[in-house]
């Protein structure tokens, strides 16, 4: 098992785009039915995960521009990346998730990880006005 690689390009859009698993499964569930419009609580049902979650997802995905509002002024979303090289990078992803699914998330729960250390780095350097009793 040591020897499964995950392709750089492919490592590189998790790093950017992916920060749950949660994520990485609505983004290629919404993949492999791109004409159906999802809104949070079909995708919640769909992943077992609450509709605030799927909200949240669904937000990040959007800014990323790996989805998009279905119509303007909506809660309802279609996949469809803005960029080619990020349709082609979702593809990639799907094919090694398939394959290399302990890799993958191990990945992108190390990314968690040091997102967590990072934030909490900095969490330490706020600065709060002291109270006055």
């Amino acid at each position: 098992m040591s020897d499964i690689v995950i392709p750089d390009a492919v490592k590189a859009f998790i790093l950017q785009y992916i920060d749950s698993v949660a994520t990485l499964e609505a983004l290629l569930l919404m993949r492999s039915h791109p004409k159906q419009t999802w809104h949070a609580g079909l995708l919640a049902q769909r992943l077992y995960i609450s509709s605030a979650q799927t909200t949240v997802i669904l937000k990040a995905l959007t800014q990323a521009g790996l989805i998009k509002p279905a119509l303007p002024q909506t809660d309802h979303y279609l996949y469809g990346p803005a960029k080619p090289e990020n349709a082609e990078r979702v593809e990639q992803l799907a094919e090694v998730y398939a394959r290399c699914l302990i890799p993958v998330t191990n990945l992108i729960h190390q990314r968690g990880s040091q997102n967590r250390s990072l934030q909490m780095f900095a969490d330490a350097f706020k600065l709060t006005k002291d109270k006055e009793t």
